[in-house]
């Protein structure tokens, strides 16, 4: 299938257009996706914005819902994994605050269709398009906007079936990997972008054979609603360093317990609590079963978080490319690599105290020598200097840390000289969380020492540090 299959000259605007009301400078990339985006609305008509992990489809799709042209967008709704909620609610307000959005979620969200028809945009989850179906189909959207939309890939899958149930005038499609596994894949999301488009299911899999005839047979019928952008083609227009912050939400199940164990460390601890103390929430952020040592006999897909990780590194894997993933814990470095190792049959490697420091450039070298997909997983204190990883182009930070200059030495592994393509780093931080307060930390001491090497000194910021983690509680905004 083409990988590029619309010009994105064809949209590209004049210098001076803007969107209005965002709060971004973008690429003209970015801007000719905005624009693509207003024609097809314009149209009456969806399409699938399939550009490579990294170039900013959130960003694309916000600029559309400030401004689309002639006529409102309101009301939009989003429906994203759960996970994803607080992160779509926090680039609206920081892109464009103007936007009024509500993140329908949670034991103590509405039943009244009233309450959502007051917001611009309404952000929910694919499980509460099940479950709240009657509800969302109590109003006609003008559009409605699935995040990884990979998720509704399965035409007979319960989401699926009341995804394309909603009443809406226009859908778009937001994903990297528009096909994982087959071509009905695409004809499920095309499906939803415009019914009918490709014919039934049963149809479309007589007509079009699972194989690089049918594909090619497939993608003049597709090319039309799909843009696809991948980082080599823009690289002239990007930085060499993109970072992507992934803000994650934990389920009510998970939040439950987390709200558990730090009530347990407050009332053992209080205001005495110390950095080492709270390790053991930042443990709970990484995987739950750190905490009692069962890391190796769980399912470690049953944590919300290691499942954004496993869609992440699937995208990377997808595009062949190689990726280090940085984790303090030795027990979560050793679930990653067995994960990865298992479900994707790539190299897989870690490098942490337990590696002779002779054995790291061995391993490394190995790494680099892979054809396509490969992953190494780092602790930043063994990985963090000296070494040099450029044949991977994706950094994840599983868990951030206390101290900046050691996440920045981290990345720097891949983003150095002789790296030839723009470096991803992807940040994973849980929302309402001790992990939260650690990203506040990062930001203050960058803005105050330019990434200087800072350490825990017993200052007073630290203090206020641990007070501020021991009441974050990831149950507050359940209700809102």
């Amino acid at each position: 299938m083409s990988e590029q299959p619309i010009s994105p000259l064809v949209f590209a605007p004049l210098a001076d257009v803007v969107p209005a009301g965002v709060n971004a400078k973008l690429y003209s990339y970015q801007l000719a996706g905005w624009r693509w985006l207003k024609f097809l609305l314009a149209e009456g008509v969806g399409g699938v914005l399939a550009d490579e992990m990294g170039l900013g489809k959130t960003l694309q799709i916000i600029s559309v819902l400030s401004d689309a042209g002639e006529g409102s967008l309101r009301p939009a709704l989003i429906i994203a994994p759960g996970s994803l909620l607080e992160n779509w609610r926090r680039e609206i307000d920081k892109f464009a605050p103007h936007l009024k959005a509500l993140k329908h979620n949670g034991p103590l969200r509405t039943g009244r269709p009233a309450d959502l028809q007051r917001y611009d945009v309404v952000i929910t989850s694919y499980d509460n398009a099940v479950g709240d179906n009657s509800l969302l189909n109590m109003i006609r959207w003008q559009v409605i906007i699935l995040d990884e939309a990979q998720f509704i890939k399965n035409p007979y899958a319960q989401r699926t079936r009341a995804v394309k149930r909603l009443r809406r005038e226009a859908g778009l499609a937001v994903t990297g990997t528009p096909i994982e596994n087959r071509l009905l894949d695409m004809w499920s999301i095309m499906d939803f972008v415009l019914p009918g488009q490709l014919g039934d299911a049963k149809s479309f899999e007589v007509r079009f054979s699972n194989d690089v005839d049918g594909a090619s047979r497939l993608e003049p019928l597709v090319s039309p609603l799909m843009l696809r952008r991948r980082v080599a083609d823009v690289a002239q227009d990007l930085p060499p360093r993109i970072d992507i912050p992934q803000v994650l939400e934990l389920d009510e199940r998970e939040a439950a317990a987390y709200d558990a164990e730090r009530n347990r460390i407050k009332a053992e601890y209080g205001a005495a609590a110390t950095l080492v103390a709270l390790t053991s929430l930042r443990r709970f952020c990484a995987h739950p079963s750190l905490m009692d040592n069962t890391s190796g006999s769980v399912d470690p897909m049953s944590f919300s978080k290691f499942r954004r990780l496993d869609e992440i590194v699937e995208e990377i894997f997808v595009s062949a490319e190689k990726v280090i993933i940085f984790t303090s814990f030795t027990a979560m470095a050793d679930m990653i690599a067995r994960h990865i190792g298992t479900r994707f049959g790539v190299f897989t490697g870690v490098i942490d105290g337990r590696l002779a420091i002779d054995d790291r450039q061995p391993l490394i070298d190995r790494f680099s020598s892979v054809k396509g997909g490969a992953a190494l997983v780092l602790n930043p204190k063994a990985g963090g200097a000296g070494l040099n990883i450029t044949a991977a182009n994706h950094v994840i930070h599983y868990n951030p840390e206390w101290n900046p200059a050691m996440e920045d030495q981290a990345s720097a592994r891949a983003y150095r000289r002789g790296q030839a393509l723009p470096v991803t780093v992807h940040r994973l931080l849980v929302s309402d969380t001790v992990e939260d307060v650690v990203d506040e930390r990062l930001r203050r001491k960058r803005a105050l020492s330019d990434a200087a090497v800072i350490g825990v000194e017993g200052k007073e910021d630290d203090y206020g540090d641990i007070v501020a983690a021991l009441s974050r509680s990831p149950s507050k905004r359940t209700g809102e």
